[in-house]
């Protein structure tokens, strides 16, 4: 069996298995256990930093020969904490992606007026430990290994400053302080030291942020989402097309003029096969919905006709914000959902590895009075983030997508 056929055979039986928990729950289907998080995602949480990091790029990180007339490092930068976990109340786990806001500009180089750019990303994976010194207030330390990507620049088709990429330790601590149950303001810093063999100078990131952990629901909480009664579909099977036909004005779109999602190097032409399937975990009273979904794609590329194809699995995060007797209207975003890619070159240009993430964004529609007919417009995109070396990123044109929700 080939391996398009070795996944369509997997989703089968996926759907099959979901189809009989479905029949299985139906007896029941006000209280699914869906308004109350699962136990993978109670006290689990989310965390966003903004801050200064410093790193201290001179001449030195240049190739012998080289001089540049000046070295600007802009210090604002963000750090997001896409996951963790609550152990209790005295430890947590955490995986997160730090960059900065604007990149390190080597000046003037060799007297030439140009100026390259250094591109600087970290993810890293940590373990905290707290201890509570007063109602509100903690301190706590933070450890792990941090990735580092450094994308250098060249000068005469030679490296001007070179690529670097290597594992490293974190060291960090700080303070925080309980807003309420859900809500935590954090300051604090971290640490990751020089790389001699790469020879990159040591990161320290300063940083204010704020943590929303999902705890528990109240009972109350519970019974009146049941009651509401309204329509959360639990599964979502989907079948898409996508096309180049319409161009990439709305990528482009998103991507400059409204920043809020990615671009690429690599054009998708068309889909030959493109395969969904969610399985919503929570929802809450009305409006907000978290879903995890597996999805299968084959693509061809537009500059030469190259086929490839992936494999993901992702979260999503689901806004319905109208509900009418016809239809439900919801917009939907994933983010960094793990990948398969199956080629790391693609229209000749460097994807960086077999490894990658998925993100998407879309707006769409449950038809009908039991909302089983699913019709989605979606926006879709490829990249590691760059946490590799070579990072080309896959656009993919406006997709159309059907769907059945049961």
């Amino acid at each position: 069996m080939n391996r398009p056929a070795r996944v369509l055979a997997a989703l089968g039986v996926a759907l099959c298995f979901s189809a009989a928990v479905s029949a299985q729950s139906a007896a029941d289907a006000r209280d699914d256990g869906r308004v109350q998080y699962p136990q993978g995602l109670a006290n689990s949480f989310v965390t966003l930093n903004v801050g200064s990091i410093n790193y201290a790029f001179s001449q030195d990180q240049l190739e012998p020969g080289h001089q540049a007339g000046s070295i600007a490092v802009p210090h604002v930068a963000a750090r997001v904490m896409l996951f963790g976990h609550h152990f209790g109340k005295y430890v947590s786990v955490q995986g997160s992606y730090m960059r900065p806001i604007k990149y390190v500009r080597y000046r003037d180089v060799d007297g030439t007026g140009t100026t390259h750019t250094v591109w600087m990303h970290f993810g890293s994976v940590t373990a905290q430990a707290r201890a509570p010194i007063a109602d509100r207030l903690a301190i706590f330390g933070e450890g792990g290994v941090a990735l580092t990507n450094r994308r250098g620049f060249e000068l005469g088709g030679q490296p001007g400053v070179r690529d670097a990429h290597f594992w490293a330790p974190l060291v960090g601590g700080g303070v925080e302080y309980r807003l309420n149950q859900k809500l935590d303001l954090l300051v604090g810093a971290s640490f990751i030291p020089r790389n001699d063999d790469a020879n990159n100078p040591a990161t320290m990131f300063t940083s204010a942020g704020i943590r929303y952990t999902m705890r528990p629901l109240p009972a109350d909480r519970v019974a009146e989402a049941i009651d509401a009664g309204y329509t959360f579909p639990e599964n979502l099977v989907q079948i898409g097309y996508a096309t180049d036909a319409f161009g990439f004005a709305l990528n482009n779109f998103f991507n400059k003029d409204l920043p809020i999602f990615w671009g690429g190097d690599v054009k998708v032409k068309r889909s030959i096969l493109s395969l969904q399937w969610e399985r919503n975990l929570f929802h809450t009273k009305k409006v907000f919905a978290i879903d995890l979904g597996a999805s299968f794609s084959e693509w061809r590329s537009r500059d030469t006709d190259s086929a490839f194809r992936t494999l993901s699995l992702y979260p999503v995060l689901r806004f319905t914000f109208l509900r009418t007797k016809q239809a439900d209207v919801y917009a939907s975003f994933s983010e960094a959902g793990p990948t398969y890619i199956s080629r790391v070159v693609i229209d000749d240009r460097p994807t960086g590895s077999h490894f990658t993430f998925q993100d998407f964004m879309a707006l769409g529609f449950f038809i009908g009075p039991r909302r089983r007919m699913n019709v989605e417009l979606n926006l879709n995109h490829y990249s590691n983030g760059n946490l590799m070396s070579e990072n080309a990123g896959v656009m993919v044109p406006l997709a159309l997508k059907v769907g059945y929700a049961f």
